[in-house]
């Protein structure tokens, strides 16, 4: 039976909302396709009918599941420009932390990526040059161009590592877990501090 235009839209959609929630929840190595067909409603063979391998299934939920991420950001900043330091407490907190289903994909799939196919690796690298660029924005003009985004860069690659860390932490020492994430954000915000006092 033929499935029309729309139906295989919603099927697509489906199948990508239940794969970029069980690879953020699980891994995208604990995860097999039947797991996110089942999810999805639908069979292994509606799946690859959309998607050939497992690869591109997992690159296009990671960017399914970053695009849903921005739009959410949008929706938080609305028509205002946040703070750095907003972006701060924001990115580095109990919420994003707790989220493993629903949060970053940035940070749930950062460790694996490197073992994933060019692809995923491509889309990664996409997504954290946009969230970059974003904090560059929040950045302001008190620094240079250079200096801006050398801050945007390891404050989002620290944001990633200390998420990492916390959530490894969390079940056992959920102090710590609080620490680094506490630590971690209080560093990024000095260094801020430091780097545009040495503005010239």
């Amino acid at each position: 039976m033929r499935v029309s235009k729309e139906k295989s839209a919603e099927n697509r959609e489906a199948l990508l909302t239940a794969a970029s929630r069980l690879f953020r929840e699980k891994g995208i190595d604990g995860v097999g396709v039947a797991e996110v067909a089942k999810e999805a409603g639908l069979t292994h063979g509606a799946l690859y009918a959309h998607f050939p391998s497992k690869d591109m299934l997992a690159a296009e939920a990671f960017s399914h599941a970053f695009a849903r991420r921005m739009a959410g950001a949008d929706a938080w900043t609305g028509d205002r420009h946040p703070s750095f330091e907003e972006y701060l407490d924001r990115l580095i907190s109990r919420p994003m932390r707790d989220d493993l289903a629903t949060g970053c994909p940035l940070t749930a799939s950062a460790s694996e990526v490197g073992r994933q196919g060019p692809a995923l690796s491509r889309n990664f690298a996409q997504a954290f040059e946009e969230e970059v660029a974003m904090l560059v924005g929040a950045i302001g003009d008190t620094m240079t161009s250079q200096a801006r985004r050398q801050l945007a860069v390891a404050s989002i690659a620290a944001q990633i590592g200390a998420m990492a860390v916390a959530r490894a932490v969390a079940k056992t020492d959920a102090a710590l877990s609080d620490e680094v994430l506490q630590a971690t954000r209080d560093v990024i915000a000095g260094a801020r501090g430091t780097m545009r006092d040495r503005q010239p």
